[in-house]
């Protein structure tokens, strides 16, 4: 079965930067690498509710980019630093645009992330329908 890499227009930085892709679909399914909240020019969001919504918005344009949408999200994993004392604003921010129980979800707490200032990352697989 074929691959196809997915490099919205937006994130073409990154992956020069970092060398991988911020998805790749096989048949219908899409495999979206870890979001985070940053700026196009790659700067971490302090405030953490705005750097969740970031975050929900960099996951929204990959999924777009393969012309599917946070409905077709079948399974997602979140890691998350200090996550007790920032779950209630990550939940928030994700309510504000992702459906809710359409998904199987992961949450894992971790010590750290790629960059100091990084609060959450998310991941996930959506099946275009």
């Amino acid at each position: 079965m074929d691959r196809e890499v997915i490099i919205p227009d937006e994130m073409r930085e990154i992956v020069a930067r970092a060398g991988y892709a911020p998805a790749v679909k096989v048949g219908d399914t899409i495999y979206v690498v870890g979001q985070v909240g940053r700026t196009r020019d790659l700067q971490v969001i302090d405030d953490p509710q705005e750097q969740f919504r970031a975050m929900w918005e960099n996951l929204r344009i990959v999924l777009e980019a393969a012309n599917c949408t946070f409905d077709d999200v079948v399974e997602m994993t979140s890691y998350h630093v200090e996550m007790s004392k920032h779950m209630d604003t990550f939940r928030s921010a994700k309510n504000e645009v992702f459906p809710k129980g359409i998904y199987a979800w992961t949450r894992i707490g971790v010590s750290e992330l790629a960059h100091p200032g990084l609060l959450a990352e998310v991941k996930c697989v959506a099946v275009k329908r």
